[in-house]
């Protein structure tokens, strides 16, 4: 795939920035960091419902990409490396975003992000020279005060630096590290001789990473602190394209099965200008986010060649070469690097499920319905299971229902019994609960539960000894 692929640009759309955000800290999926101390900037703790989704999405990506495929094995590598593990990758020397100051205000910004936001062009990629040119040409003023006074680009890295050590005059200086990928090459001869894989194989792993942003931001889809997933899949050099347009379809199957709208999700592939030291080949999948952000990056698909496996070969004396015992051959792998980012999944998910009914509310009024139309697989709560009243002749089979679905299924589900049952339905709607199994008078006659659906509001019995089933086989 050589063009970018334009989906159909939906007319209407629910979901903005600002919304989820105040959805996300009244519902309890995101916190401002440090809540209480007025937050730290661009940092946030995930809460009860937030985690929940989060760790949702990881687990379902594990089983997909590492417990359902016998050509991938998992790695949980520490976040503190060996200082010359960024200098064989070439972090300490490339790891650089451009940085002009406005003189003026002391703003600061990315420079190629500024020329992309104000002069609508792609300039990832450009050298500091090229951008000075380009912002002198246009004149810009500072988005901040507004004055013309930008300073030329300049590198500055991203790496967060700390030091091993009780004095750190005589400490070794470390970095956080900036991605998990590095781990991955550096095990690389580790997993080989111990996990009996063989050509094509990948190494996983879920993980934090650091990056000293200059313009982080837009709720949780930049941060400093973030985690990825990330596979890297070595092949024989022959065979890293096939294994590239697999990974590409491999990412869109991912999309399908977090239910993520295909009209917002796009393909873009990398000029040859705006690729990275590391790559012959990359390709973005990008989200078009609400408001004035646009298409913005989702997940990458990169094809390293033997860039890496080569310099920590060379900066470490290791042989990492790989042994053919079919043909007698030695040779380093290349690889391929599908990354998703788990912060901007959660992100994607709520933007893309996010929906607003006009309907009434009890005594006739207009009211707008709130609803997270989340995929089962995803939602952090599967089903709610609410007693029509407080009445302990509902409670005591409502109870015993919630304990059985929690038991049979293993999904976590929700009991509520506080509210009317509109404004419970209602709560159930604005976190994604997909399903309501409601106790009421007739459930004591009939042995049944009103199941209600989140996305319809359709509502229907189920016979209760029929009710784990029925989650089970939806939530699958």
């Amino acid at each position: 795939m050589t063009e970018t692929s334009e989906p159909t640009i939906p007319t209407t759309r629910a979901a903005t920035m600002e919304k989820i955000v105040a959805l996300c800290k009244r519902r309890g999926f995101v916190f401002p960091g440090s809540d209480i101390y007025g937050g730290l900037a661009n940092t946030w703790d995930y809460g009860s419902l937030g985690v929940e989704l989060k760790n949702n999405v990881k687990q379902l990506w594990w089983r997909t990409f590492v417990q359902r495929r016998r050509d991938i094995v998992g790695l949980d590598a520490g976040i503190l490396m060996h200082p010359r593990v960024w200098e064989a990758s070439g972090h300490v020397v490339n790891f650089n975003d451009p940085l002009v100051d406005c003189k003026t205000c002391k703003s600061r910004f990315r420079a190629d992000h500024l020329i992309g936001e104000k002069l609508g062009q792609h300039a990832e990629g450009k050298s500091p020279e090229e951008l000075t040119a380009i912002l002198a040409s246009a004149n810009l003023p500072c988005p901040h005060c507004g004055n013309r006074t930008l300073t030329h680009a300049r590198q500055f890295n991203m790496m967060f630096r700390t030091v091993i050590g009780p004095v750190a005059e005589t400490g070794v200086q470390v970095y956080l590290r900036p991605e998990t990928a590095q781990a991955m090459f550096v095990q690389y001869k580790n997993v080989v001789a111990t996990a009996r894989v063989k050509l094509p194989f990948g190494i996983a792993q879920i993980g934090k990473a650091f990056r000293n942003e200059i313009t982080p931001g837009n709720f949780i889809f930049r941060d400093i602190e973030f985690e990825q997933m990330e596979i890297e899949y070595f092949v024989r050099p022959e065979e890293g394209s096939a294994a590239f347009e697999g990974w590409l379809d491999a990412m869109r199957g991912w999309l399908d099965l977090v239910g993520l709208s295909g009209e917002h999700v796009r393909v873009r592939e990398h000029a040859a200008a705006e690729l990275s030291h590391y790559s012959n080949r990359t390709v973005d999948f990008e989200y078009l986010f609400p408001g004035s952000m646009g298409w913005k990056e989702l997940y990458g698909l990169a094809n390293r060649t033997d860039f890496d496996l080569r310099q920590h070969q060379e900066h470490s004396g290791e042989d990492l070469t790989y042994f053919d015992q079919a043909n007698n051959t030695r040779f380093l792998p290349h690889v391929i690097e599908p990354t998703f980012g788990v912060d901007r999944t959660v992100l994607v998910l709520l933007l893309n499920a996010y929906d607003e009914e006009q309907t009434t509310d009890v005594n006739g009024k207009p009211d707008t319905r709130i609803v997270l139309r989340l995929h089962p697989r995803i939602a952090p709560y599967k089903a709610a299971v609410l007693p029509l009243m407080k009445k302990p002749e509902l409670a005591g089979p409502a109870r015993a229902l919630f304990e059985r679905l929690e038991a049979e299924t293993g999904a976590l589900v929700d009991y509520d019994e506080t509210g009317n049952i509109g404004k419970r339905y209602r709560r159930q709607d604005e976190i994604g609960t997909p399903f309501c199994f409601t106790v009421d008078y007739e459930t004591l006659d009939d042995h049944a539960v009103t199941v209600r659906d989140r996305d319809t509001t359709d509502q229907h019995r189920v016979p209760l000894a029929e009710v784990p089933a029925f989650l089970r086989e939806r939530i699958a």
